[in-house]
């Protein structure tokens, strides 16, 4: 037992909120459930006391309380805490909790359950736990598969130091979600006082002098090597420790369509653009950075290349199947580790480098001329083509510092192509499923500030999928302006797309009749934002779009969220 720092009247729900105090989480993101009664008094109480505590976010949907957990996580890289309501809620945010875990997102998870029914001694936890909220197992069961962890705080006792060990579990590689059941008969139970011991940040791993020399005499010895990276970004510094690898080596680098972060600015002369296709047969050696699925299919094997995985958890526990076909691994820290090679780039053939530069500049430029010509060809079609919408967002954004977070499906690679973003931390993909993107943006609007502009492309499909009106609310509420773009070809593209891809002689070729992605019967997009007094555009044309998004851009300067539903061609 350790000394008690109790008050008359503390219970569980100080315990709880003392240990997130600790361990260091600047928000909590709520989704209301009645179980969370004991955390509102303890703020309450705080907050009259001038006492330290998270600050507290009231939320309407588990979606929006998660996604923003995670858009906030992206820029910070520690764990926030988010609570849910019971089984039902933690379901209801379930898909965002998967989502945070693809993206490595550092977050402790709560939510409740009763053990007593109303059968036990202390107060009545209500009959709808008994009725309606219970599940077979604890709802610790339900969060395993898309969790890192998950179990239960089975007393009081021990609540602020599971808080810790979830924290301290969510943080380390592989980053993302740790879950907690805490019961609420728990969060009611007296506190004796105990508290959590403050989280500090992991420590950091180094690959050995004896593993990096080998990979260095590789690259050495390579004619035709590549670098290829999915989340190099996503690492503390590791967008940096990228460029000055690729600089010091002379290296290529790939983004492939599956990258879901910015690792290279797309400006670069060594930036390869995003297909690896052309590597498989001339590349010798394939650095792959933080690229957990590099080829497709899975069984696509370079014809001729060594593999060196770089990577601090290659093999990914949360992935089904992964193949990477690795001749060698570095698993200490990326950035550490890209630090270490870079300072061996020392002692190389100068020809070789000479004629891989001279092939990559020939490369970048022919990207280059590509992108003019694409955009170019756009201004001058009938209509507002995609390709359009997300130049002229690179052109608006320029030297503002912007932040784009993308949900687009079929639209995605454009917007990455188009956008050329130059600078960590400018451009995250939403992970884990549709509908998240809103919430993910308002995150990292609340992590990066009032002076960076935050974007949010998506496609109307995707848009549908998004609780609107919780997240119009939440960005009211808390003074998080974002600019919402919409690429809206009023249809489930990426869903037709396969349809004539799997039947291209089908009947639904036959007759015309393509279901499942007919969206032209929804009404004005924008118009959902209006009731919030938000900036709302619809544009049709090409000559309307560049002043639309200009004022929508204005707007969000000024303090208000803007949505601009832009009708594309494609």
């Amino acid at each position: 037992m350790t000394d008690s720092k109790n008050r008359p009247g503390a219970d569980g729900g100080d315990a709880l909120v003392s240990a997130l105090t600790a361990v260091g989480a600047d928000h909590v993101f709520c989704s209301s459930g009645s179980e969370w009664a004991p955390v509102w008094e303890s703020l309450a109480r705080r907050h009259r006391d001038g006492e330290p505590a998270p600050h507290y976010l009231d939320l309407t949907h588990e979606t929006v309380a998660v996604g923003m957990a995670t858009g906030y996580g992206l820029l910070r890289r520690r764990p926030q805490a988010v609570l849910l309501h019971a089984a039902p809620g933690l379901l209801q945010g379930s898909m965002a909790v998967h989502g945070a875990l693809l993206a490595g997102v550092p977050m402790l998870v709560a939510s409740s359950e009763s053990t007593t029914y109303g059968d036990g001694p202390g107060q009545d936890p209500g009959g709808q736990w008994y009725r309606n909220l219970s599940i077979v197992g604890g709802p610790h069961q339900v969060a395993q598969p898309f969790t890192k962890w998950a179990n239960e705080a089975g007393d009081i006792s021990t609540l602020p130091t599971m808080v810790t060990r979830a924290a301290e579990l969510a943080w380390r590689a592989p980053a993302g979600p740790a879950y907690l059941n805490i019961p609420l008969e728990i969060l009611l139970e007296e506190w004796d006082g105990r508290e959590a011991k403050p989280v500090v940040a992991p420590g950091s791993t180094h690959s050995s002098p004896e593993e990096v020399d080998p990979v260095a005499q590789l690259i050495r010895e390579a004619e035709n090597p590549v670098i290829v990276t999915e989340t190099a970004g996503r690492e503390a510094g590791g967008f940096e420790a990228l460029v000055a690898f690729a600089e010091a080596w002379g290296i290529p680098v790939v983004e492939p369509d599956s990258a879901v972060c910015g690792n290279f600015p797309r400006t670069h002369p060594l930036h390869a653009g995003s297909d690896i296709g052309p590597w498989m047969d001339e590349a010798d050696l394939i650095l792959l950075v933080n690229c957990r699925a590099p080829f497709y299919p899975p069984s696509r094997r370079p014809s001729k290349a060594k593999i060196v995985v770089i990577d601090q958890v290659p093999q990914r526990p949360h992935i089904v199947y992964q193949v990477l076909f690795a001749d060698a691994y570095l698993e200490g820290n990326v950035t550490h580790t890209l630090r270490q090679l870079a300072k061996r780039a020392r002692d190389l053939d100068p020809a070789a480098v000479a004629l891989r530069r001279a092939a990559q500049e020939e490369r970048h430029a022919a990207e280059q001329a590509a992108v003019a010509a694409a955009e170019a060809t756009a201004e001058q079609s009938e209509g507002v083509d995609p390709v359009l919408v997300a130049a002229t967002l690179r052109r608006l954004l320029a030297g503002r510092d912007g932040i784009v977070v993308d949900e687009t499906i079929t639209h995605s690679r454009v917007v990455k192509r188009h956008l050329r973003t130059a600078d960590p931390d400018a451009y995250f993909y939403v992970q884990g499923g549709l509908g998240q993107g809103i919430a993910v943006a308002l995150g990292v609007k609340l992590a990066a500030g009032q002076r960076r502009p935050v974007v949010l492309t998506v496609g109307d499909g995707a848009f549908t999928y998004n609780p609107v009106i919780p997240s119009y609310d939440a960005a009211k509420a808390y003074d998080l302006p974002v600019l919402i773009v919409v690429f809206n070809n009023r249809v489930y593209k990426s869903m037709n797309l396969n349809h004539r891809r799997f039947y291209p002689e089908g009947a639904a070729a036959e007759t015309g009749e393509w279901l499942g992605t007919d969206l032209h019967r929804l009404p004005r997009l924008a118009a959902f934002a209006e009731p919030f007094g938000m900036h709302t555009e619809t544009v049709d044309t090409a000559d309307a779009l560049a002043p639309a998004l200009e004022r929508a851009l204005k707007a969000v300067s000024d303090g208000t969220t803007a949505v601009v539903d832009v009708l594309v061609t494609r």
